[in-house]
């Protein structure tokens, strides 16, 4: 598997990811996707194997309050590439680009019937922090997870 950073030659092909990732109304906007892939406070890593991309990440990066923390907008991994460790790598990269950054912490919020990605976060050391109720559509809950990122 390849890890590379996202190039705008990349846009279709990672629109196709999350049209296979998520069905409405659980899948981000074509415009939506468009803007966080160009925003300059934020990486977008993508996962390629034999020419064909098989997921990808976006993290974002900002000042809150008085700290510059991180948001894990998406990882997302096509059928066939799961099981394989590639949404783990997709989330180191964004964790380096964020600590690369100058972050202190990242969070991220998961769908609670996500059972695979929850163990994920928690094996790469997210602490669960909240739970929102309502948060995805049909009222969905969400939990929040957060790590430090050391220096």
């Amino acid at each position: 598997m390849l890890y590379r950073p996202y190039a705008p030659k990349d846009f279709a092909e990672l629109y196709a990811v999350e049209e296979v990732c998520f069905q409405p109304p659980f899948r981000f906007a074509r415009g939506y996707m468009r803007q966080l892939v160009n925003d300059r406070n934020a990486a977008t890593w993508i996962a390629e194997e034999e020419g064909r991309m098989a997921g990808f990440a976006i993290v974002q990066w900002g000042r809150e309050t008085d700290e510059f923390i991180a948001y894990l907008m998406t990882i997302e991994v096509i059928p066939e590439a799961r099981g394989r460790s590639v949404g783990a790598e997709l989330l180191l990269r964004s964790e380096e680009s964020a600590r690369a950054a100058g972050a202190a912490r990242i969070w991220l919020h998961v769908d609670e019937e996500n059972p695979s990605a929850i163990r994920m976060y928690h094996g790469h050391g997210y602490a669960l922090v909240e739970r929102h109720e309502n948060y995805y559509p049909r009222g969905r809950a969400a939990l929040v997870y957060l790590k430090l990122l050391p220096d």
